[in-house]
């Protein structure tokens, strides 16, 4: 057995022994993301330099979104079998597409990520929410541990590379 099934069946196995357990699970891996989006838009509501606050608002979800479109591309181009292919899969939520790497970590690292070059507070309490959201997908039977992980990467690379090119070409945003 691999180190990433055994890890898996760990955390799965512990959502179905602890059936209350499950509706923490769920929010985590479903609606944590919308509270984190919204935070978002408090943040730029209340930023003190309101064309700061879109700009940062827009490198953040542009980072987050284009993380989402290559994470999609690769689970096109590389499916990997969900965890619910095991017979002994405790399942909260049903996913039918490929797994790898995980959507959701992937978004939510980019966005973290973005977000910390711009409030250092902030982002470190966005990646704690991409922790919660990625452990309550594994939890949930939903992803592998390692999709998680590689969602992660994958968004936290994204996440530095869009906000360093948008500090590169900045000059040029500014002159439109």
């Amino acid at each position: 057995m691999t180190f990433n099934i055994f890890l898996f069946q760990s955390l799965n196995g512990f959502a179905a022994d602890h059936g209350a357990f499950s509706q923490l699970v769920v929010f985590f891996a479903n609606d944590l993301g919308f509270l984190l989006i919204g935070g978002l838009l408090v943040y730029l509501f209340t930023h003190k330099d309101q064309k700061k606050g879109v700009r940062d608002v827009v490198v953040v979800i542009t980072a987050a979104l284009v993380a989402w479109g290559l994470a999609h591309l690769i689970k096109y181009l590389y499916p990997h079998a969900r965890p619910s292919t095991l017979a002994d899969t405790y399942v909260l939520l049903p996913e039918k597409d490929s797994s790898f790497p995980s959507g959701h970590a992937t978004f939510f690292s980019a966005l973290a990520t973005a977000l910390y070059f711009y409030h250092k507070r902030l982002g470190l309490l966005y990646a704690l929410g991409a922790l919660l959201i990625g452990l309550a997908r594994v939890v949930a039977g939903i992803h592998w541990p390692i999709d998680i992980l590689a969602g992660y990467f994958l968004g936290g690379i994204i996440g530095f590379v869009v906000y360093y090119a948008y500090q590169r070409f900045e000059p040029w945003f500014e002159k439109k």
